[in-house]
């Protein structure tokens, strides 16, 4: 923690004496107010549902101003790093807090290269899994069996166990996922392939058969790699916050993506694209761009129930950095597949439109965020939609890996423990059965 840079005093009106507690001051954004001393001192708890007011830990690795709409990764803003470097350059950077020179990104990259094939014993866990099972049950399931099978890198304590479990991870996520979705469809597993990009050979994995292979192209490729660039990691959010509370108790860090996996799984994190892809499908059986202004009005209209998916965001009040940069994938990978006449997309363009150029949405900051585009650009790709969030689990296990890592390394951590603030029956004495 750095040092005091100011005090603030808690006062009481019921008798507590006043409590005097440091102010701490970040490299940027609000100061936080240190109340570990509070029930000691006080005998009380804050009360904050949510955490939508606390820090649960200090962090060199993301900020976000969402008034600004700002992200920084390890202080490179996102456009930047999405336009000059790959994924795995990204990756470098979250896990080693630097962006690597020519020499280090080609050690970072062999590294993850040679672990991309997971256990030939792990084929037979899909078979498990019922053909239709979500994506996301299967991943939760995988992704945490891989700690039987990588005994030699599970000493938290150590760092360079804790380093190769990383790149385990980060490079089998994307062979998982494929797999994944070859199970659904009924097809045979493909292998990696060691002279792929990282995007690239998961493209490979996800769409090439025996019969058949797959032919790469850039500019899908590239689109790929922006989706796990732009969401690789986000501060503390529900996921993130959920890794680092599961390795707080010493879990393995198998066991700790997988519990961020079951996180993301909500409709209200990473099912966002999913859930905005299923409404513009919606739309379109009920009259598509026909019906668009009955749409907007029900959406304007409070009593209706009808919710606009994939704009607005929780912590950014202004256009989301993530969403300029996947809208500008996002046209360029439906022009070279020649969907700008798709009545889908089309319509996606033309909510889009109206969002942008509408000042309820405007007024309001509903801007499209990046969910919106990602979607769009990955169902033109031909990735089905309950894939969507595994694909994010992807991305985001880089970001998760690295904030596990810094808490796993971070001498104030404890074992998590909210508390709270407790409404039931005070103490009973329990009656016999005959007399209740």
């Amino acid at each position: 923690m750095s040092t005091i840079d100011n005090k603030a005093v808690l006062s009481f009106t019921d008798g507590t004496p006043s409590l005097e507690m440091p102010v701490y001051k970040g490299t940027i954004g609000p100061d936080v107010i240190d109340i570990r001393a509070l029930y000691n001192k006080t005998g009380k708890f804050t009360y904050d549902p949510g955490f939508l007011s606390t820090a649960a830990c200090n962090s060199t690795i993301t900020y976000i101003d969402g008034d600004k709409g700002e992200l920084l990764y390890r202080g490179y803003p996102i456009e930047q790093l999405a336009v000059n470097c790959d994924f795995l350059e990204v990756a470098h950077l979250l896990w080693n807090g630097e962006l690597p020179n020519q020499a280090q990104k080609n050690e970072f990259v062999n590294h993850v290269t040679r672990h991309t094939m997971v256990h030939e014993q792990m084929s037979r866990f899909f078979q498990g899994f019922r053909r239709d099972a979500h994506p996301m049950a299967v991943m939760v399931g995988t992704v945490g069996a891989l700690s039987a099978f990588y005994h030699d890198s599970l000493d938290i304590s150590d760092a360079h166990h804790r380093e190769v479990s990383a790149i385990r991870l980060i490079a089998k996520l994307p062979t998982l996922v494929a797999m994944t979705y070859k199970y659904t469809i009924g097809q045979p597993f493909v292998y990696p392939r060691n002279d792929l990009s990282y995007a690239g050979n998961f493209m490979h994995m996800m769409f090439s058969n025996p019969c058949e292979a797959y032919k790469v192209n850039d500019v899908l490729v590239r689109a790929m790699d922006r989706i796990f660039i732009l969401h690789a990691d986000h501060e503390q959010n529900a996921s993130t916050s959920t890794v680092r509370l599961s390795g707080s108790s010493g879990a393995n860090p198998f066991a700790c993506i997988a519990a961020g996996i079951a996180c993301l799984w909500g409709p209200a994190h990473g099912g966002a694209n999913e859930a905005c892809l299923n409404m513009l499908e919606e739309l379109q059986a009920n009259g598509g761009e026909a019906k668009l202004g009955e749409f907007i009005a029900k959406v304007k209209d409070k009593n209706s129930g009808v919710k606009l998916m994939g704009f607005g965001h929780r912590v950014y009040k202004n256009y989301d950095p993530r969403a300029k940069l996947m809208r500008e994938t996002c046209h360029e990978v439906l022009e070279v597949l020649g969907l700008q006449n798709d009545p889908l997309f089309k319509l996606a363009m033309a909510l889009e439109k109206v969002a942008l150029e509408d000042d309820y949405f405007v007024s309001r900051k509903l801007y499209p965020n990046v969910d919106y585009y990602s979607g769009i650009v990955q169902r033109a790709i031909g990735i089905p939609v309950p894939l969507f969030t595994a694909i994010f689990a992807l991305a985001r296990t880089v970001g998760w890996i690295a904030q596990w890592n810094e808490m796993i390394s971070d001498t104030e951590q404890k074992i998590g423990r909210p508390r709270q603030l407790y409404k039931g029956a005070a103490l009973r004495t329990v009656l016999p059965i005959g007399k209740r």
